[in-house]
């Protein structure tokens, strides 16, 4: 791995996340933010596009993502390009274009050097579980537009060459140059108290004991059942 450059499209005033920000996130995501660090990216309004999310969650799970795209327009609109089967256009175009597949792993390689900086920067330090993982499928394959758009937004025009496609192929819908936020999210409403994502579900019960204890009941139960239905049979 060659060493990269820092490369962030905010300086350091820039991505410090106020209240009125990780209030915008989480009426942006329509849950609560949970350890956003910093801001990776603006709207020309001032407004987050992108959270910067610590490598390291408050509750001890490594988490490689961290640019996690918010703004629901630009979001919405790189959905339509997956759906679309960009991403199978763009692994396709790694596997034929040697020069695309070396920037790719270049950004990959970016992609580290930042999150290790975002976590030396938020206190987190080294998380060696997820050490040399990136993100969206980086830095052979696409997986997740998503991740690639954030890194792009966050990190600069340059870096991600896939991510800095995506947000080209997204220019009828959403440009760096306007601001798309009226309207966009619920402004009125109560902020959302009660985080209801996929990542909280899974992860109330942080126990490692008690996850075992609770998988090895589970086990049993299916085993006592299948006993039963031969049993009957």
């Amino acid at each position: 791995m060659t060493e990269q450059p820092i490369r962030e499209a905010l300086d350091a005033a820039g991505r410090v996340p106020s209240e009125a920000d990780l209030d915008t996130l989480s009426r942006q995501l329509n849950r609560p933010v949970r350890d956003v660090v910093e801001i990776g990216a603006r709207c020309v309004c001032g407004n987050p596009l992108v959270a910067t999310t610590a490598p390291r969650l408050s509750s001890g799970i490594p988490f490689p993502t961290t640019y996690y795209l918010a703004h629901p327009v630009i979001t919405a609109a790189v959905s339509r390009l997956e759906a679309a089967g960009l991403m199978n256009e763009m692994n396709e175009n790694l596997g034929e274009d040697p020069q695309l597949a070396q920037a790719y792993v270049a950004a990959h390689e970016s992609f580290l050097a930042n999150r290790d900086a975002i976590g030396a920067r938020s206190g987190t330090g080294a998380v060696p579980e997820i050490a040399g993982v990136s993100a969206g499928g980086m830095p052979t394959r696409v997986k997740c537009l998503h991740v690639l758009v954030g890194h792009s937004l966050a990190a600069g025009e340059g870096v991600n060459p896939l991510g800095d496609q995506a947000l080209e192929a997204i220019s009828q819908w959403w440009t760096k140059d306007k601001c798309y936020c009226v309207g966009a999210w619920d402004t009125e409403s109560a902020a959302p108290s009660r985080d209801r994502s996929r990542h909280v579900k899974t992860q109330e019960m942080q126990d490692p004991a008690a996850k075992r204890a609770d998988r090895a009941r589970k086990r049993a139960q299916r085993e006592a059942a299948q006993g039963s239905d031969q049993d009957d049979a």
